[in-house]
């Protein structure tokens, strides 16, 4: 197998997982900001003896992507909350982005975006993020597409490929 056949490969498998992640992000309603969407590229390079693939996206992506545990709810993911709670100022941004206000039970007068935001934390630190999976399977479907000699020369192994490939 030559370079220019490898790079079309990995080229035609970082695009669909790409495009394919990209529209489970706006299935999901997980693009507000639009920075995860517009975040995710990939960087491929490719030599004689071996090949580089990894695909890049913000930080919180992957969180988005594998799910966290919660304190009282858990989830079959690596990531967890023990003691520290969630950053306030990106879920106060997103609230506000989303003008989205809790009402307070006593007076009925809507609560301020960062008191909604606070509660919002409280809840996740709680209760965790469910895993989307949003990247996940689109990468093991297209991994799966993958020529077999590709697979057989460089003796990929798709758990291994997937925690390699994830980068910032």
């Amino acid at each position: 197998m030559d370079n220019k056949q490898t790079y079309k490969y990995l080229n035609d498998f970082a695009k669909y997982v790409i495009q394919q992640s990209r529209s489970n992000l706006s299935k999901q309603g997980k693009s507000v900001s639009k920075n995860l969407y517009n975040s995710l590229d990939a960087d491929i390079e490719v030599s004689a003896n071996s090949f580089r693939l990894a695909f890049l996206m913000e930080d919180y992506g992957v969180f988005q992507d594998q799910g966290v545990s919660g304190t009282k709810k858990k989830y079959n993911t690596p990531f967890s909350y023990k003691s520290k709670r969630p950053p306030i100022k990106p879920i106060t941004e997103w609230v506000t982005k989303r003008r989205f206000q809790f009402k307070n039970k006593e007076n009925g007068k809507f609560m301020s975006y960062k008191s909604t935001a606070f509660l919002i934390t409280r809840g996740i630190f709680k209760n965790g993020i469910k895993p989307s999976l949003f990247f996940t399977k689109p990468f093991e479907k297209a991994f799966e597409r993958l020529p077999d000699e590709l697979v057989e020369a460089y003796g990929l192994d798709v758990e291994q490929f997937l925690k390699y490939t994830i980068t910032k």
